[in-house]
């Protein structure tokens, strides 16, 4: 078996290049699997800055994202109310463009739904989201922001299972959707490609024709985060991908999910804490969440002693 260890920067540099309007009217049919969402060019030239300038007069290219300033995500006192419960409380944080980030935090914290507002699932009673200096995420619907470049994992595996791994990456490849385009569809050899070294990249290069449903949960997890690389995402949000995992499973995602490291921006909501420190290290940044807001923010060892963690989080 091929180590997925190798070739990451390789696979990378090849394949990671880089509107809330919830109107479904304006949208073209969507694939209704999340994972393969609708890739035709937006109508609508509001859903990105197309003016060609942005702040502090650097040029924007149309249809990428300005990371001039070294931040792809940016959130400014976003509120969300249930009933009135706040699930987020006047939130702010930003993630650096290819930083991986854990988001760690109590059950009820706000973390999914901070997901939830960042792909458009929810929408803010206020608050500021962009991704990069220009896409105002807020403005747009679940479909264009997966178009813009955030790719979404789920805590439960959401795979074809009656479909080989190597259909399931094939389904999963960024390419025009349209019913037409479909079905003239036919790989050339850079799909090819592409497909095999994600397959190594997420280990499973040895069940490429095996049924996805016959694959463990840890298979299953890296094959999903394979779907999602296949759409060349700028940043990748992950909840909870380790659950469910064995211990050997969890160093294996771990291993991936760290060489990934500058290919994309990655923000990873976790509980195990042995999993956060083999993703963070001794100098990555973990934010704590709890009440909707951000608790405390710092390496993982400064967390841990933070008085305010130690009482809402993690205990003595």
């Amino acid at each position: 078996r091929s180590d997925f260890r190798a070739g990451p920067a390789v696979f990378a540099e090849r394949h990671h290049g880089t509107g809330r309007t919830r109107d479904a009217q304006e949208e073209p049919l969507m694939n209704e699997n999340p994972m393969v969402p609708d890739l035709a060019l937006p109508e609508h030239p509001s859903e990105h800055a197309l003016s060609g300038v942005a702040s502090m007069g650097h040029v924007v290219v149309p249809g990428e994202i300005d990371i001039s300033h070294g931040t792809i995500l940016y959130l400014e006192d976003v509120t969300v109310s249930f009933d009135g419960f706040r699930a987020l409380n006047a939130l702010t944080l930003s993630i650096d463009a290819c930083e991986l980030r854990c988001i760690i935090g109590p059950n009820g914290a706000g973390k999914t739904t901070m997901m939830d507002v960042i792909t458009g699932k929810t929408s803010p009673d206020s608050g500021k989201v962009f991704l990069g200096q220009s896409i105002d995420l807020t403005r747009m619907n679940e479909p264009s922001i997966a178009r813009a470049g955030i790719g979404r994992k789920f805590q439960k595996p959401t795979v074809f299972e009656q479909h080989p791994v190597w259909e399931n990456l094939e389904l999963a490849m960024k390419t025009d959707k349209g019913w037409l385009a479909s079905l003239r569809a036919r790989l050339d050899r850079e799909a090819q490609a592409r497909i095999e070294e994600t397959l190594v990249l997420i280990g499973l290069e040895s069940e490429a024709r095996r049924l996805a449903g016959e694959l463990s949960h840890g298979q299953k997890q890296r094959l999903e985060i394979g779907m999602l690389l296949m759409q060349q995402p700028a940043l990748l949000l992950l909840d909870e991908p380790a659950a469910g995992m064995t211990d050997d499973e969890t160093m294996q995602l771990a291993d991936l999910l760290n060489h990934l490291r500058g290919t994309c921006s990655m923000m990873v909501v976790e509980h195990d804490m042995e999993f956060v420190k083999a993703l963070s290290g001794d100098t990555g940044k973990v934010t704590v969440m709890a009440e909707g807001r951000v608790l405390a923010h710092g390496t993982l060892d400064e967390v841990k002693r933070d008085e305010t963690v130690i009482e809402s989080y993690l205990g003595r």
